[in-house]
């Protein structure tokens, strides 16, 4: 299999962490959306990253599409089984990629629109969005400590993590580490293991 798309993408990082933690072999294809876009079309047509291409030849794009179908192939999950961990899981999984998104429109409004014509009102709205995602992970971060090793690591934390990561260094100045010390924390140290350290995002 192969997945497509830049590591500097949260979603195709949690990607890339997530099939290395299920143990699914895959090789990376690192095209970007812009400067390849026309290698990444001929791969798929609509160019969302990331993309997997199946052993058969098919192809998936979504990053929790992706990780639904890896997980098929493993026979294990991410997602814890009790339902109320699960319960917790999926909602902190929905905050870190909201967090994750609300930090790639604040990313393209400073590096793709041109400064006379950005809308302060949307931006702020934007980074109210982000702040009020990361101030539930914290707060679900020093309620009940997320595992941070390979064994035990679910997908929550694969996201919480990679989502304060790329928040930090695309967005530095919207988020505050002093704010977020517990998540701020936790992040640092699943930055440490193997699976994410072989998945840099620069």
């Amino acid at each position: 299999m192969q997945l497509v798309g830049m590591l500097d993408s949260p979603f195709v990082r949690r990607t890339a962490i997530s099939l290395r933690l299920l143990g699914v072999p895959f090789e990376h294809r690192s095209l970007s959306v812009f400067s390849t876009f026309e290698q990444f079309r001929a791969i798929n047509p609509v160019v969302k990253a990331p993309t997997l291409v199946c052993d058969d030849g098919h192809v998936l794009m979504d990053s929790t599409l992706i990780v639904d179908y890896a997980e098929a192939l493993s026979g294990r999950s991410l997602m814890p089984a009790d339902r109320t961990e699960r319960l917790r899981a999926l909602r902190l999984t929905g905050l870190a990629l909201a967090a994750c998104e609300k930090t790639v429109q604040i990313a393209y409004e400073h590096n793709l629109r041109p400064a006379d014509k950005r809308h302060p009102p949307w931006l702020d709205r934007v980074r109210g969005q982000l702040a009020a995602a990361c101030s539930a992970l914290e707060q679900e971060v020093v309620a009940a400590p997320l595992a941070a090793d390979e064994k035990t690591m679910t997908q929550a934390g694969v996201s919480a993590a990679v989502a304060w990561a790329f928040t930090q260094l695309m967005a530095p100045d919207a988020i505050s580490p002093a704010d977020h010390p517990a998540l701020a924390a936790y992040s640092a140290k699943a930055e440490r293991l193997p699976v994410f350290v072989g998945a840099p995002m620069v």
